[in-house]
């Protein structure tokens, strides 16, 4: 198996430019990695995509919410992820099943347990290996928007300090498993920072190629 990483963080935490980052590192010492991201990913899951974060024109309850990302999940999990991790990449994607539970839990406040039942169902019980948390408060990371694009940018300043409080709840109950980082550093430094772990995390060369 290969080495499934995934980036949690709110909103402008800088998690899509460090996934980024992970990949274009990994790609220059010829390991083998994939790059996805959530809500999306593959077919099915785009179309999801654009009803969830449209700012406009789709409004459904918040348990509505949380099974349109589960089926997203679903399809990634089986499309993208598991064959990847079968053939021995590394498995970069930028949020998974932790957003779920501090957006729709922590955030909407639906129960979590139900919500981590729904989350195994949808991904056969997957775990990732290490969870990188860009952590910055709502108010730095809203700030960094240029433009409020989706409809979970636009929740009000309560809901966004809800999630921060689920990650690092969730970060602190599980200090082997997450990498806690200061969103406010230079990007180079996170960078750094994220590489130094992933690094020594990663399996030898040899079992990522296959071999």
């Amino acid at each position: 198996m290969g080495l499934f990483i995934t980036f949690e963080g709110g909103e402008g935490c800088g998690k899509s430019t460090q996934s980024r980052l992970l990949l274009k590192r990994l790609e220059q010492r010829n390991i083998p990695a994939v790059l996805t991201h959530e809500p999306g990913g593959t077919a099915l899951g785009n179309e999801l995509r654009e009803l969830l974060k449209r700012k406009r024109g789709s409004s459904f309850s918040p348990q509505a919410e949380l099974f349109l990302f589960a089926a997203s999940r679903a399809q990634l999990v089986a499309e993208v992820i598991r064959p990847a991790l079968v053939d021995g990449k590394v498995v970069i994607c930028d949020r998974f099943t932790y957003s779920t539970l501090v957006y729709q839990g922590y955030g909407r406040e639906l129960g979590l347990e139900a919500i981590k039942t729904v989350n195994d169902m949808a991904t056969g019980n997957l775990r990732p290996d290490l969870i990188i948390l860009l952590d910055i408060s709502p108010e730095q990371g809203l700030a960094r928007k240029r433009s409020l694009k989706d409809r979970f940018e636009l929740e009000d300043l309560s809901f966004h300090r809800r999630v921060r409080g689920g990650y690092l709840d969730m970060a602190k109950a599980e200090p082997d498993r997450w990498l806690l980082i200061d969103a406010s550093l230079p990007k180079e430094r996170i960078a750094e920072i994220i590489w130094d772990r992933v690094s020594r995390t990663l399996p030898s060369q040899s079992s990522l190629r296959g071999a």
